[in-house]
């Protein structure tokens, strides 16, 4: 169906979405494609937009629920649906939306996996710093907790992009949106030492490459905004660019080095940070800017203050408590 590469198309030139974003869109609206195709008996191929109609829509809902998806995922799934469907009407290949009337089940009001001040603190003094390895590992973990960075956010760092003396770090978060954060003196240090590991395994990376030519093709390559090619601050053992499967993996090992926590994964350092800072007394406003939310809403499900904490500020607070 080729309207739906129109979409993405449409998406990616005018919405400026980021990669992650566009393929969640294509799992999506394809997982509705291939349940369409069952209503109506055609390959997705010979599908037309006539037939996205709205029992195609509450086909797609019912399999979903009956697949037992999260309320979450099944209201992602239709937000793409819904995007998809206006898109169709307003280029007039549909006369009327289909998703309009479809309602997004409400959204259970998870916890999210975070970990304590403590269990924080044993994990960043996990990796091994005797080992180039380690330190690199021990900066990431301290670069992750320090600035509540996502994975992909993390990953595509360059050196460029640091600055040391500052102690910030310049981030492109989502929808090409670019923020500051800031960073504390541990981090600093973390990183200065990694510096110095990092030049090595960049000239070893040269060395080979002129042998073997590997990694990115040179049309492939991240480029800074002046142009020339990006320098990533994090490598792997060979000198390319750390992957975001591989952080996953090296957080994961050290979490079970050192707690037996479950679900911890880079995600969860970034809700610890925003629990911590919520905890000591920072505005949730400022908490919303320094993870690069767009709605403070999104900002609120990282954060959550239990009963004890909010009885101990109403305390702090109301006058007619004070003087009680």
């Amino acid at each position: 169906m080729h309207q739906l590469d129109d979409f993405l198309d449409y998406l990616r030139l005018n919405r400026n979405v980021s990669v992650h974003t566009m393929d969640a869109y294509r799992r999506d609206l394809n997982q509705f494609l291939g349940v369409v195709t069952d209503v109506v008996g055609k390959s997705q191929s010979k599908l037309k937009p006539s037939d996205l109609d709205a029992q195609a829509v509450r086909a797609f809902m019912a399999y979903l629920f009956r697949d037992g998806q999260a309320r979450s995922s099944v209201a992602r799934k239709l937000s793409a649906l819904r995007a998809f469907t206006r898109f169709l009407r307003r280029e007039g290949w549909i006369e009327r939306d289909p998703a309009i009337l479809a309602v997004s089940p409400k959204r259970e009001q998870k916890v999210p996996a975070h970990l304590s001040v403590d269990e924080m603190s044993r994990l960043l003094e996990t990796p091994d710093k005797s080992v180039p390895l380690g330190r690199r590992d021990h900066a990431i973990l301290e670069l992750l907790y320090a600035s509540g960075l996502r994975l992909s956010e993390l990953v595509d760092l360059d050196l460029e992009d640091i600055n040391l003396n500052a102690r910030m770090v310049r981030v492109m978060g989502k929808g090409g949106k670019e923020r500051l954060v800031p960073f504390n003196t541990t981090t600093v240090e973390a990183l200065r030492i990694w510096l110095n590991d990092r030049a090595k395994f960049r000239k070893s990376k040269a060395t080979n490459s002129r042998q073997v030519r590997s990694g990115r093709s040179k049309t492939q390559q991240k480029r800074t905004k002046r142009g020339s090619v990006s320098e990533p601050l994090f490598v792997n053992a060979r000198g390319g660019r750390f992957t975001g499967r591989s952080v996953q993996r090296l957080v994961a090992k050290y979490v079970a080095s050192c707690s037996t926590r479950l679900g911890i994964s880079p995600h969860a350092l970034r809700h610890s940070f925003a629990t911590h800072l919520l905890e000591r007394g920072a505005d949730l406003r400022a908490i919303q800017e320094l993870l690069g939310h767009a709605k403070l809403s999104t900002t609120q499900r990282y954060t959550h203050i239990n009963v004890g904490q909010l009885l101990d500020v109403y305390r702090k607070s109301h006058p007619r408590e004070k003087d009680g």
